[in-house]
């Protein structure tokens, strides 16, 4: 079995604690946003990063462990691709069928 660095192990230590982090921050930010505009942000944004982390960690061990890691590439690249086009067609189908926001039309930013 090969021994892997202690620097390798720190980095993707670090690496699972930061996706970890950002995952929490998603599943926050599905709980307390108020209406489903919000809510899409969080999953599509936070929970991308956290699983994205994961992923580069779970490449990197492997990679130090001798092995290819191709799987993991495979699934991140899936993943970058498949979320905003998921979260960009359920805004536009909520939009559709005129699903309320909350938030009121004097707090939007002027241009």
């Amino acid at each position: 079995m090969n021994e892997i660095p202690l620097w390798v192990q720190a980095l993707v230590a670090a690496m699972l604690v930061i996706g970890g982090a950002f995952m929490l921050i998603g599943a926050i930010g599905m709980t307390r946003f108020p209406d489903f505009f919000m809510r899409l942000h969080a999953p599509t944004k936070a929970t991308t990063l956290g699983v994205g982390g994961v992923l580069l960690a779970s490449m990197l061990l492997a990679w130090a462990s001798g092995l290819a890691g191709a799987h993991e590439l495979l699934i991140t690249l899936f993943l970058f691709i498949t979320a905003p086009v998921s979260a960009n067609l359920m805004a536009q189908a909520a939009l559709h069928l005129r699903v309320p926001s909350k938030v009121a039309a004097d707090d939007l930013p002027v241009d």
